[in-house]
Parts: C-alpha cells; structure tokens; sequence
C-alpha cells in the first residue's frame, strides 16, 4: 500500500494493472488494497477515466502506516514507562528505539493528555539488580544464539568462583529480577544462575539444540518463585485479618485455594515443589502469618524467627504436631 500510495503521488495516474506489473502481484489484490485505502485510512483516492488511473484529490502530506486508537496509545505510553527495569540492560535501546518508531508513525488526529498519564502513572521497583552489562549482554547474545559457554560463577556464600560449562536455555526477568536456566554440563542437569553472580563469560566454539521438550512454564509450575524441587508439599498457611484482604487480592501461585476465615482471616493453600521461597515468603509477613503444614516449614520459620531475634540454639523449640 505504501508503493501504491507513492505511485499515485508521483501524479502518473497509476491503475491496477500497471500497479500489479510493478508489484508483481494480482489486480484483485491491488484492487482490495486501493479500497483499503479509501475506506479503512481515509485517504482521498478517486478514479480518473480520462486518464485511466488513481489520483489524489486533496494533497496528502504522509502515508497513515498506523492506525491507534487513545487505548492502545495510553497502553504505549504505559508500556514506555515499564521500560525502566530494563534501563542499564541490553533491552533498553532497541526497546526505546521501538517505541520511538511507532510514535513517530502515529497518525496526527490522536488526540490524548500524555501529560496526565505522565504525572499519574509510574513503575518503581523496591531493589534494583546491579548487572555488568558486558556479562549480561553476552549471556543474552548466547542464548538467542544457542552458542555454549564457560562460566565463571560464584555460589552464594562462596568467595572464589568455580568453572561451569553450560549451554544457556533462557533468560528470564522473575519478579524483576533477572535468572539464567541453563544446561549444566558437569551435573547433567538444568541449573538455575543469576547473572549478576557471573564473574566471566567465554563461548567455546560450540553450538546447541535447545530440547523441544524444555519449557519454563512447566519447569517453574510448582515452584513458590525460580526454585523448583523434588518434593511434593501440601501448603497451609493462615493470615489473620490485617493481611488477608492483601491475600486475597493477588494470585500467588497457580495452585493457591483459599478458605475464609471467621473473623476476617483467609486460609491459603499451595502444592509446592520447595520450600526454599514460601520460607522467606512467610517471614516476610511477621505475625501476621502462620504456617499450619507442613511440619518442615513450621520448623524452619520457627529457626529463623529466633535466629534473628538472637535466641540460642540450646532454647530453640521443636514445633509440636
């Protein structure tokens, strides 16, 4: 259409025929795109038999490549500012880039305050990852291109880092922040890294098939985050009344049932593959939470609560059934 639209600029009374020549499709095609043209972007195209061809009948000062509506170009401006979690990464450019280019495409007769949504609608994240944005990009490169790595990567806890060699499967930003899951040669297995733990990246020369089987949504189903296990918990936790309208108006995990409680409590229920997350989940509620199942939870959360009161081991109680 934009071929179309150039040819009868030019004012050489372009037809479907010739049209279809130059464009080597069919008449009808041209035919429908004309009247998509006329109708569906307005565009002043009209027939001159004496001539026999299209011309405008008004001065066109540019090719409408874009219809919007005020929703969709709210939901851009919107999305422009979610931009900001990936400010600093190798998304940040070609993503604004993007943006620019479809608002520089828009046409003029959308009419909408972009200044109102600017004061009244803002994203910020409570802790922002700090990423080397060389190591980061390589990772990402690695991955689009199936290209097998050499890890240097240091474990929580640990000072020096240990060689991993990995074929990187995906990248993902969970809960903003940000989770290699990779191939890990040595344990014959998929691995969980964080980026920002990476000291060194080097490709190998090699190249993989990511399996077809692979898939994050699975990997991930059971688990309360990024960390999935091999166990199979039945989850029950109760909120008293403060928190539980917070509960009850977020979907925590695909599993959760909830039960209402007299008094204006709520009851969650989860089937988790690990307790790893909904540990440090739970504590975050202070005592406002309370771990009914399974006993291993009940137990570490127990651990932890005195841990950081400062209560000695010897005077940490084993939870009764």
């Amino acid at each position: 259409m934009l071929r179309i639209h150039q040819a009868v600029e030019s004012g050489r009374f372009p037809n479907t025929t010739t049209l279809a020549r130059e464009l080597e499709v069919s008449t009808k095609s041209i035919q429908r795109d004309i009247e998509f043209m006329r109708d569906r972007l307005n565009l002043p195209l009209a027939y001159n038999g004496s001539r026999m061809g299209y011309f405008y009948t008004e001065e066109v000062n540019a090719f409408p490549t874009m219809q919007i509506t005020e929703g969709e170009l709210a939901a851009l401006v919107i999305a422009e500012k979610a931009l900001q979690q990936y400010r600093g990464t190798q998304f940040e450019k070609p993503l604004l880039s993007a943006i620019r280019k479809i608002e520089q495409s828009l046409p003029d007769t959308i009419s909408l305050s972009l200044a109102d949504l600017e004061q009244t609608i803002s994203f910020r994240t409570r802790a922002e990852p700090i990423l080397n944005l060389e190591i980061f990009d390589a990772l990402a490169k690695a991955t689009a291109q199936r290209r097998q790595l050499a890890l240097a990567y240091r474990k929580p806890g640990r000072r020096e880092p240990e060689p991993r060699l990995v074929d990187p499967y995906h990248l993902a930003n969970i809960n903003g922040e940000w989770y290699l899951f990779a191939y890990d040669h040595a344990r014959k297995d998929i691995r969980t890294f964080v980026p920002a733990r990476v000291q060194s990246v080097k490709p190998t020369g090699k190249t993989f098939e990511r399996p077809q089987k692979f898939s994050l949504e699975k990997r991930l189903r059971d688990s309360f985050g990024v960390h999935s296990g091999q166990g199979d918990y039945d989850v029950v936790l109760r909120f008293n009344a403060r928190a539980a309208d917070i509960v009850r108006e977020k979907k925590w995990h695909a599993s959760q049932q909830l039960r209402e409680l007299k008094g204006g409590g709520v009851e969650l229920r989860l089937k988790l593959s690990s307790l790893v997350e909904i540990e440090r989940w739970v504590l975050s509620w202070g005592g406002d939470a309370k771990v009914l199942q399974p006993r291993e939870l009940a137990d570490a959360v127990r651990c932890a609560a005195e841990s950081i009161l400062g209560a000695p081991a010897s005077r940490r109680r084993v939870s009764k059934p």
